[in-house]
């Protein structure tokens, strides 16, 4: 469908399956329709057809975010602050705008009260296992570094063992340490079972993680690439427009 943003990329002829246990890398240079397929397929961007887009043999396309979470997925946008996070709500606060709708049982009470005490021990569930470097005990997620912040958001969404996990630029400006903790989280993700797509401009991130790698370019996407036969040369030639 095509997007509200007069300047956005058209996408065209987009056909991509993800399978359970895989990661699979999209690559491409800034601005060919990455963060398009990323607004299609999270939800942020509707679809006239709801079978344009399917999660775990269900009809997606019509879902906004929460319906497609309830699904069984989850999502990383690249723009951490203001996109994936509020910048002057806490970190507990943050991690219940994401999860309102699909955890509402565990953390909300009788009249629509927040069970505070549930909330916090999912956030500081999520700081342990993602070894997020704060000060304080519930900072405001402008207060985190770019690299902190990244790592409790790529958290947030792994503590609940999606079955899907679509991320894009999970590494985008962090340092090496948390760029290493990302990508050994989402690679196990996969491993226990789930389906990753990652989308990222960085190619050895994505020969380092992926099983197969896609490119895009204007829009179009080309058929998906067995890692062990890729190459750089390969991979950068698609990205300059070349036919596969």
């Amino acid at each position: 469908r095509p997007s509200a943003n007069p300047f956005a990329v058209p996408l065209r002829q987009i056909d991509l399956l993800v399978r359970s246990g895989e990661v699979m890398g999209i690559a491409g240079v800034a601005g060919n329709g990455q963060g398009e397929l990323f607004e299609a397929l999270s939800g942020e961007a509707l679809q006239q057809n709801a079978a344009t887009i399917r999660i775990r043999d269900k009809d997606a396309g019509r879902l906004g975010i929460s319906g497609r979470r309830l699904l069984g997925a989850a999502f990383v946008p690249e723009e951490r602050l203001g996109h994936g996070a509020a910048p002057q709500m806490r970190l507990s606060e943050n991690l219940f705008l994401s999860r309102h709708v699909t955890d509402a049982k565990a953390l909300m009470g009788a009249f629509g009260t927040v069970r505070t005490g549930a909330l916090a021990k999912a956030a500081a569930r999520i700081v342990k296992v993602m070894d997020v470097r704060k000060s304080g005990e519930d900072p405001e997620a402008s207060a985190l570094s770019g690299g902190n912040l990244q790592k409790f958001i790529i958290g947030r969404e792994l503590d609940r063992q999606p079955a899907v996990m679509v991320v894009n630029q999970p590494t985008w400006g962090v340092d090496a340490g948390a760029a290493a903790r990302i990508r050994q989280a989402l690679i196990d993700l996969a491993r226990s079972g789930s389906a990753v797509l990652v989308i990222s401009q960085d190619l050895d991130e994505l020969f380092e993680m992926c099983d197969s790698v896609a490119v895009m370019h204007d829009g179009r996407l080309s058929a998906p690439m067995p890692i062990a036969e890729a190459t750089f040369e390969k991979i950068g030639l698609l990205m300059g427009g070349a036919t596969p």
